[in-house]
């Protein structure tokens, strides 16, 4: 069974029994009839109950609808709270400020850069020197003029 019916397997222009219904969805009976309690409009008050297929078709497009929650850009679709928040993705090099920190994860394209953190202050460190460059060499460094001398001799 899917966890959401298909409303396109509904044929708009016919009526529907609560157990054709349940059986063309995959459903229960009883979802079917939880569904009338929850406001899905049966043709009249009269047993067996019965169903149009366009009211139904809505029913389930509507219930289907509610549940989405579209996300704006820069935001990401919680499961746990099922809500969207703010994350920030940014280029791999790239660093940020806003106040006191953020957190950053992932990328995000830099012609979009613009757009996703359009109030934020980015800035991209430059790459460190070469060590051979450095006046000072590091302690791992073999670039010291003795391990120089041992290559030239």
């Amino acid at each position: 069974m899917r966890r959401h019916p298909n409303p396109r397997l509904v044929k708009m222009h016919r009526s529907y029994t609560v157990e054709e219904t349940a059986r063309l969805l995959g459903k229960h009976k009883n979802t079917v009839r939880a569904w009338i309690k929850q406001g899905l409009q049966p043709i009249d008050g009269r047993k067996p109950t019965l169903i149009h297929g366009l009211q139904l078709v809505r029913f389930l497009q509507n219930r289907r609808m509610s549940g989405k929650q579209p996300c704006p850009p820069s935001h990401m679709y919680c499961l746990k709270c099922r809500s969207p928040y703010v994350r920030l993705l940014l280029p791999r090099k790239a660093t940020l400020s806003r106040g006191a920190a953020a957190s950053t994860t992932g990328r995000v394209a830099f012609a979009n850069l613009t757009i996703v953190g359009a109030d934020l202050e980015i800035a991209f460190p430059h790459a460190a020197s070469r060590l051979r460059d450095r006046a000072t060499p590091s302690v791992t460094c073999d670039s010291s003029p003795k391990a120089q001398a041992h290559e030239n001799p």
